[in-house]
């Protein structure tokens, strides 16, 4: 069965969202943030972890053939030569232990003048950044128990209809 294969088809053809993804990875490789739809930035995210995921792996083995391999990997999916050499020497070293979640993606207030387009920024996060950690909840406080009030007087009897 075909469940949930439509996800983020962004109103184009396949070949067009292929080139698109490559771009926007590209400049978020070599930018380190971009600013696009918030559509958009949903569907490079998984994109671009997949690319950063190639890197870690590149920089962990000393096997040459292995690197070389996930380079190319790499460079079939985002197409420019730059992004990926960055991203290979110089970015893949912080996310050895980070454990994905490498983007994050920050809705912007104001809308796109002309088409009222939700804007988003997406960037790459800091190796050191540990993220938003949740407050410890508190325990909820105690009701003060009210003493237990008199049973009110019983109500007299209701008078009988008349007739």
């Amino acid at each position: 069965m075909r469940h949930c294969k439509h996800r983020y088809q962004l109103g184009v053809k396949k070949e067009h969202r292929q080139a698109l993804m490559a771009s926007l990875a590209g400049a978020l490789f070599l930018h380190n943030r971009i600013q696009t739809t918030l559509a958009k930035a949903k569907a490079l995210r998984p994109f671009a972890e997949k690319i950063v995921t190639l890197a870690k792996k590149a920089a962990q083995t000393d096997d040459k053939v292995k690197k070389l391999h996930y380079y190319r990997l790499a460079l079939a999916k985002v197409r420019q030569e730059e992004p990926v050499a960055v991203l290979f020497n110089k970015r893949a070293q912080e996310f050895l232990n980070r454990n994905g979640g490498y983007t994050r993606i920050y809705k912007l207030a104001i809308p796109r003048v002309g088409d009222a387009t939700p804007m988003a920024l997406i960037e790459l996060i800091a190796a050191d950044d540990e993220g938003h950690k949740k407050a410890p909840k508190k325990a909820p406080a105690k009701k003060a128990e009210k003493p237990a009030e008199e049973a009110p007087a019983e109500a007299a009897p209701a008078p009988a209809a008349a007739e």
